[in-house]
């Protein structure tokens, strides 16, 4: 019989949440060390990958469904990560790829890092290089903090930078409403004025919470969960931050709405609640659509695998 020949690939790129981000002193190498709780949702991106065009060529088309923005092809993680893959495998077929963009950007929602990771395992399948997951989480740390988690998705305890990741088990039976609003944010300025301010005494690192009392947590009542974001506070505050009444009118909102626990997501600037029915995180949705994106959504217990055509 005949071998069927596959040159399209597709993956579905989800987004993530950080349910809980304790943030430690910067470190030599510029970065901060990390206790986070990440976990992906439903809500996706969408890559298709296709072989074409000459050798060495990649062709990026993105569709845009959420507000765009002009992304040079050095900072474009999805171009990156094909670059780096055909250095470590030789993989030289033109490429062209779609995007069907709905993760908004500056969003904290890892959009960017999901796509990335998304390409690489689209790669692996595609080239049949067949990678073992090792070679690809080196490559992924090499583009960016949060791009190693993508690659197995689902909720994870991630600490070092990002890239130590320890896959633990999802909620359950819980809904998500997402709430950007009209405004992004930028991580290096959050990390910097987060620095500035702890540095002049205005806002102390929080104590961290045993990864052990967060785990038992994560699989108890949503109302009674000890997560917080060490970003949070700042962007509350009207004297650090310009948008804090954005960010406290769509914490309220959550809560009347009848969310069990209300955080950011990242860096910001995403909201999200936790809702115990989906018609509750319908009706949340609705009523926080004017002037932002808001989008219910649910859990994914594990990453979205990339399908051959």
């Amino acid at each position: 019989m005949e071998k069927k020949s596959f040159g399209i690939c597709t993956v579905e790129a989800p987004c993530k949440i950080n349910l809980h981000l304790g943030i430690g002193k910067k470190r030599g190498d510029g970065f901060h060390s990390i206790e986070s709780i990440f976990a992906t949702l439903a809500f996706h991106d969408t890559l298709r990958l296709e072989f074409g065009g000459s050798d060495g060529e990649i062709r990026l088309f993105t569709n845009w469904e959420t507000p765009a923005e002009d992304i040079p092809d050095e900072k474009n993680l999805i171009i990156r990560a094909v670059s780096l893959f055909r250095e470590q495998t030789g993989f030289k077929n033109g490429l062209t790829v779609r995007l069907d963009k709905r993760i908004p950007l500056g969003s904290g929602l890892g959009g960017g890092s999901s796509d990335a990771a998304g390409a690489l395992l689209a790669l692996n399948l595609l080239s049949g290089a067949a990678l073992p997951m090792q070679n690809l989480t080196e490559m992924a740390a090499v583009l960016g903090s949060d791009v190693p988690f993508f690659l197995t998705g689902g909720t994870a305890f991630v600490t070092g930078r990002g890239e130590t990741v320890e896959p633990v088990k999802s909620p359950d039976g819980l809904w998500v409403v997402l709430v950007k609003p009209p405004f992004k944010s930028d991580t290096a300025l959050a990390y910097g004025l987060l620095d500035r301010l702890r540095e002049k005494g205005e806002f102390e690192e929080k104590k961290a919470v045993p990864r052990e009392d967060l785990l038992r947590a994560l699989e108890g009542d949503s109302e009674k969960w000890p997560f917080f974001n060490e970003f949070l506070p700042i962007f509350l505050c009207q004297r650090h931050n310009t948008n804090a009444v954005f960010y406290r009118g769509i914490s309220e909102s959550l809560r009347d709405s009848g969310a069990s626990f209300v955080g950011i997501s990242g860096s910001g600037s995403c909201c999200f609640g936790i809702f115990r029915t989906k018609i509750m995180a319908e009706k949340a949705a609705e009523k926080l659509k004017e002037g932002n994106i808001a989008i219910s959504t649910f859990f994914l217990a594990h990453r979205a695998d990339p399908v051959l055509e």
